[in-house]
């Protein structure tokens, strides 16, 4: 059985549990368009145990942990609908050739399954993509515009459990969960950038782009309303001076043995600042550059894939690039924490059609000094899956997830067990 599923998230080809061949293909003069994309939804069944200090869902414990911990008991239970690792999405993409150029366009925005306001309908969707492509297959590809980011991109992209829940299932009426997100790798995220991609050379190619500093919160942050919130005070930030920059080496093969390998890395400047704001004053000003490396392979044998992935950073911190990676001390001097992590997982499909999966995966984060506490430790997580096609586009998916978040202080850890059921569908 082909097991290869088109979709329209970074123009990449997934390895799923059923196909999709192509969108809806509409020619249209000198275009041919392509709408595509997704509806998915599952409901979601959580379970907590924390050993937290404070049974709280707000993270004070530890900052960083992806677990929430519990409402004022030791246990509790929270249930919910909402769409998985990948939105509900609908993309429009038109090609076409000029002037001995393969030129493209790609526009595409991610409803929202369900939310928890009692009016059901207050969340904004996502706007994920936005971006040209030109090129000719004998010198590469350029890319102008927002997409997926080019470091970790294919960590996310190689995630069994972007056909599923993964993690962050516990909050409901989320836009999306987490997937592996924080558990494994650092979130590429969606950032406007300008890439070229040299020809494909015999399984060969590389990436290189330069991407906008997307604000992140390098430092601590002093209040959080979710333990995945980076929004509110921080310690410090993204320059604005210097874009990122993000490169890629990867190489596929094929064959009885098929699969690829992919080596990614990033870098950006960071500063200390407060509320967004930077230092004014040389006695309180510091900075540093974050930097990241991550190797990662999916190769396949039969029904049985298997992925393996590990990064390295200094001061890009966890779960998003950049949350945590410095801590600021009394002089706003900048300390930076060194992270890494990966995953493990192996697919199998069996007689039926249906894919079985196991994965795991941890992100760790180190202290920048000796009294550097109050900072996550790692957050880790088993996933097991079961992803049935029961039509060439409608896939019925069976999640369980469990992710613990542990403290560097032997006071926090907590632990959410979910079970989820639901369907996605891809066009």
């Amino acid at each position: 059985m082909n097991n290869k599923i088109k979709l329209a998230v970074a123009g990449a080809v997934l390895s799923a549990a059923s196909v999709a061949n192509a969108g809806i293909i509409i020619p249209a003069g000198d275009w041919t368009l392509d709408i595509n994309g997704n509806v998915n939804a599952f409901a979601n069944w959580t379970e907590y145990d924390t050993k937290a200090v404070n049974d709280q869902r707000q993270v004070t414990a530890a900052n960083g942990g992806l677990v929430a911990g519990a409402d004022a008991a030791e246990e509790d239970t929270v249930v919910g609908i909402n769409t998985g690792l990948l939105p509900s999405w609908l993309g429009f993409t038109g090609t076409t050739r000029q002037n001995d150029l393969d030129v493209s366009f790609t526009i595409s925005f991610q409803p929202n399954a369900s939310d928890n306001h009692s009016m059901g309908d207050v969340l904004t969707p996502l706007n994920r993509q936005a971006f040209v492509t030109f090129g000719d297959k004998s010198w590469g590809t350029v890319k102008v515009g927002k997409d997926l980011g080019v470091f970790a991109g294919q960590a996310i992209l190689n995630d069994m459990t972007l056909l599923g829940v993964g993690g962050g299932a516990g909050v409901s009426g989320a836009q999306t969960t987490l997937g592996g997100i924080g558990t494994g790798y650092i979130y590429p995220a969606w950032k406007g950038q300008i890439a070229y991609t040299t020809p494909n050379m015999n399984g060969f190619q590389a990436t290189i782009a330069i991407t906008n500093p997307n604000q992140g919160a390098f430092g601590d942050a002093v209040t959080t309303s979710t333990p995945y919130d980076t929004t509110s005070t921080v310690a410090s930030e993204l320059y604005q001076d210097r874009f990122g920059v993000e490169g890629q080496l990867m190489y596929s093969f094929t064959g009885d043995l098929a699969g690829k390998v992919w080596l990614s890395g990033a870098t950006y400047d960071v500063e200390n600042s407060a509320n967004g704001t930077a230092a004014t004053t040389s006695s309180t000003t510091d900075s540093y550059t974050a930097s990241v490396l991550d190797i990662g392979a999916n190769v396949n044998i039969g029904n049985l894939g298997v992925t393996a992935y590990y990064y390295s950073g200094e001061g890009v911190g966890t779960t998003f690039m950049g949350s945590l990676g410095a801590l600021a001390t009394a002089t706003n001097k900048l300390k930076e924490r060194d992270s890494d992590g990966g995953y493990i997982q192996a697919t199998y499909v069996i007689p039926t059609g249906t894919k079985l999966g196991v994965a795991y995966g941890v992100s760790n984060l180190d202290k920048a000094n000796a009294t550097d506490t109050a900072i996550v430790d790692s957050n880790d997580r088993w996933t097991v899956g079961a992803y049935h096609p029961l039509t060439k586009h409608l896939n019925l998916v069976a999640e369980y997830n469990e992710v613990t978040s542990e403290g560097h202080t032997a006071s926090f850890e907590d632990e959410q067990k979910t079970f989820s059921l639901g369907a996605i569908l891809f066009f």
